[in-house]
């Protein structure tokens, strides 16, 4: 199997690392969360998500079309912002699953999953990117069916990597907590 990236750190760089790794996140997360407050209206309920799955050009240009120029400068802050967010989101979500691995038994499935999945959450962070470069594209003026696509279905898999890997990490806690007890 694919060695950990994360194996040759120590303890107590693992546990600096994911302190550190939470803090930018949760800045990171505000700073999105504020950008994500000019792009909301009726056309874009829920912010840069609603535009990342637009899935089609209409709807992407209804979304972009539906923002003032406060708005677009938000969005392009957003996406410039979520370049920083997917190596912080990677670092952090591979760093819990390696810690979840080490502590697992060596061999089993459930290891051998949590390293595949730890090289998974780097493969989510790289759609994020390809994702990012189709809005930015749309953003810039590029309205073409392809870039709308591109983000709509990076988007997916991106999300469903993020969500196998946060349910690995919380299954791994649970039956670590049951072992502990």
């Amino acid at each position: 199997m694919l060695r950990s990236p994360f194996s040759k750190l120590s303890k107590i760089t693992e546990k600096k690392g994911t302190i550190i790794l939470l803090i930018l996140l949760l800045v990171i997360m505000g700073l999105m969360r504020y950008f994500d407050a000019f792009l909301m209206n009726s056309s874009c309920v829920n912010g840069i998500v609603s535009f990342e799955f637009a899935k089609d050009l209409e709807n992407s240009k209804t979304i972009i079309n539906s923002w003032n120029k406060q708005s677009v400068k938000a969005a392009f802050s957003s996406l410039a912002l979520d370049f920083l967010f997917l190596m912080a989101y990677a670092a952090f979500i591979g760093l819990l699953i390696h810690k979840i691995v080490k502590r697992s038994k060596e061999k089993s499935f459930f290891s051998k999953l949590g390293e595949l999945l730890i090289w998974g959450i780097i493969l989510a962070a790289l759609f994020d990117v390809i994702e990012n470069i189709a809005l930015l594209n749309l953003l810039s003026g590029n309205l073409n069916e392809i870039w709308s696509s591109v983000a709509y279905y990076f988007a997916i898999l991106k999300f469903a990597i993020i969500i196998g890997c946060i349910m690995y990490i919380l299954i791994g806690w649970l039956l670590l907590l049951v072992k502990k007890i």
